[in-house]
């Protein structure tokens, strides 16, 4: 097994040295291919709902989950103050490269001190939370993180429809050792490498919006993708 995939692959590509993409295995039996230049990514290039929620922001930023720093750079060209919050120490060292002032290399549950009026979750950035029950903790830690006016700007899925039974009489098929259906665990290959199965999380807008009232939390739909996607904006109550 090795660690930080996704660090090696974008210190790859951004030092030139690009010469195959990342594979993701699922635990729904599906393999995928993340390519790297897609990771690295223009305005122009961003789905819809990525350019929405970027247009959207107010104030001092945090973006959790940077990655190659596509929407911190945007938002910092823009005049926004900007940090880029990642795990991954590779990412961290790519954006610190493309030129993204300021960075932090930590989990997210881990951030104290700092309060910001932007939180944003972009590219399903809420799957960091892993497990449906782990979501009052994420939620209670955004909180912690905002500002009295702030706002958190996250999309995500609902992957209901990849259970859809192949039965004349329809219905779902759901396995029985996940708790929510929107549960999923990858690995990652590359170069030959293997990372840790890690958990991530797709959350339908219906349960996002129950949880998040029930943490004091205000959630509405900002725009609803074409493909079971969608862009939520979370607020206190």
């Amino acid at each position: 097994m090795s660690e930080d995939i996704l660090g090696k692959a974008l210190l790859d590509y951004h030092n030139l040295k690009y010469t195959e993409d990342i594979i993701t295995i699922s635990s729904l039996d599906e393999e995928d291919r993340l390519p790297l230049p897609y990771m690295f990514r223009s305005f122009e290039q961003m789905p819809l709902l990525e350019q929405i929620a970027l247009e959207h922001c107010k104030g001092m930023v945090l973006d959790v989950g940077c990655g190659a720093g596509n929407h911190s750079l945007y938002l910092q060209n823009k005049g926004y103050e900007v940090t880029g919050l990642d795990a991954s120490p590779g990412a961290v060292s790519v954006c610190r490269q493309r030129g993204v002032l300021k960075t932090i290399h930590a989990d997210f549950l881990s951030l104290d001190g700092q309060q910001f009026d932007t939180l944003l979750l972009l590219m399903n950035g809420i799957g960091i939370t892993g497990k449906l029950k782990k979501l009052d903790t994420y939620l209670n830690q955004m909180k912690r993180l905002l500002r009295p006016n702030g706002q958190v700007l996250l999309d995500s899925s609902n992957i209901l429809y990849m259970y859809e039974s192949d039965e004349e009489d329809g219905g779902y098929w759901i396995p029985q050792n996940v708790d929510y259906y929107g549960e999923v665990t990858f690995t990652m290959r590359y170069k030959n490498e293997v990372s840790e199965p890690f958990d991530w999380l797709y959350v339908d807008f219906n349960t996002l919006k129950r949880a998040a009232t029930f943490n004091g939390l205000h959630c509405d739909m900002v725009k609803q993708g074409e493909n079971d996607d969608y862009l939520a904006r979370l607020t206190f109550l």
